[in-house]
């Protein structure tokens, strides 16, 4: 009894357990979806591979001294934005995008490292800020540091993981302290922006809704029209960026919001996707047992869209199963962010916490079809070696500060 409160008091088993069931779930799934497939056969093996070595590097982490996590923010931060630098360069293309580098035998994407960097370095700015977070000039480096990976990555392109530092930065300054209506002046562009993606109808509303904002907010005319016409130029500026993404990318966002548009092309892993899942039923077709996976009706189906493998061979009661792992482990981390004993052990949580979810919520959304197919992974369920290691590098500093929570000053 006295060995397993020692262990509780020093490991957050309500972390650890879901991640593991988690990991073992996609383990499955990777092994049913390539076990009788031409290429991918050894994607399993590999994985497992992988996950010696994330567990390795998992339990490194977790006994690190604490003050290593913000000794490492701003080299880690440095070195990533070079990786993003050079993978433009001498990077490899993968699915359309120039994002992927090889050191050896081992291809790894430097994106994933960044979003360690970036949420390090992030978290100790706005540490450092608490006393003066909603000055402008400080508000403007917190967005440069969040959104200079942003710039990178589209670059490459890879539209997803740009998405995804986008929530991690809108996250940290949310949970820092940042007013509301200088949340509202961050956010409102964006909002405008997709918005007049789905048309000049909710276009025009969005923009009413920011003037009507403006109005209740009583700032000063000056500012006010500055913030509008900002708004304003994010919907038009819209049009201009989409002629300029590539052809696939053009026909993702055609397909996400009309699928039947190309059922055949850009909106055909999508529409295969909720049939999978839709012919699971209650319980599914069983392990090694479902005809859309085992007959490879989705290309690639080991990775964005392996949600739709559990729902076809686990059935409605798996599917709902990996959503409750997934919900725990949020609650647990938003828990934990709130009793942090310090501020920049919160933000690192929070910033972990939104890297976890925004994934989880747009893979899913794309295998049941209510979010534009962008290529983002499922977190510990997806195979992606690099992908896993990252996963348990945070994981490993959230364990880290729940082992080192009592000795924060």
């Amino acid at each position: 009894m006295q060995i397993n409160y020692k262990l509780q008091d020093r490991f957050d088993l309500v972390v650890f357990v879901p991640v593991m069931f988690l990991i073992i779930f996609g383990l499955m799934a990777i092994y049913s979806s390539t076990v009788n497939h031409p290429v991918a056969s050894g994607n399993f093996q590999r994985q497992f591979a992988a996950l010696i070595i994330s567990l390795f590097v998992f339990f490194v982490i977790y006994f690190l001294p604490s003050q290593y996590l913000r000794t490492a923010a701003l080299p880690s931060y440095i070195f990533s934005i070079f990786l993003l630098l050079v993978v433009l360069v001498a990077g490899k293309t993968v699915y359309g995008a120039k994002s992927w580098m090889d050191f050896g035998p081992i291809g790894f994407q430097p994106s994933e490292i960044a979003k360690i960097g970036t949420i390090l370095m992030l978290s100790h700015w706005l540490t450092d800020k608490k006393d003066d977070i909603n000055n402008v000039k400080d508000i403007g480096i917190a967005l440069f540091i969040g959104f200079l990976p942003v710039a990178l990555v589209l670059l490459e392109p890879d539209m997803g993981t740009a998405i995804v530092f986008g929530i991690i930065t809108i996250s940290l300054l949310f949970w820092s302290g940042i007013s509301l209506f200088a949340m509202f002046v961050v956010l409102s562009p964006g909002v405008v922006a997709i918005s007049s993606i789905f048309g000049t109808l909710p276009f025009i509303v969005t923009i009413i809704a920011v003037l009507v904002s403006l109005v209740l907010f009583k700032r000063d005319l000056f500012n006010s029209i500055t913030i509008f016409v900002i708004n304003l130029s994010a919907g038009f500026l819209v049009d201009f960026v989409i002629k300029y993404l590539k052809p696939h990318q053009q026909r993702r966002i055609a397909s996400f919001l009309d699928p039947n548009a190309d059922p055949l092309g850009s909106g055909y892993n999508a529409i295969q996707a909720k049939v999978a899942i839709g012919s699971g039923g209650l319980f599914g077709k069983g392990f090694l047992q479902g005809n859309q996976t085992q007959l490879r009706f989705i290309p690639a189906q080991w990775t964005d869209f392996i949600y739709s493998v559990v729902g076809e061979e686990f059935g409605f009661l798996g599917s709902i199963f990996i959503v409750v792992l997934f919900l725990t482990f949020f609650m647990r981390l938003l828990t934990l962010s709130s009793f942090a004993k310090d501020r920049y052990s919160s933000l690192l949580i929070i910033g972990a916490l939104s890297l976890f979810f925004s994934h989880f919520a747009i893979n899913i959304g794309m295998n049941l079809g209510i979010t534009p197919v962008i290529g983002l992974p499922l977190p510990f369920v997806s195979y992606g070696g690099s992908s896993l290691l990252i996963n348990m590098v945070f994981v490993g500093i959230i364990s880290n500060i729940y082992r080192n929570r009592k000795s924060h000053t």
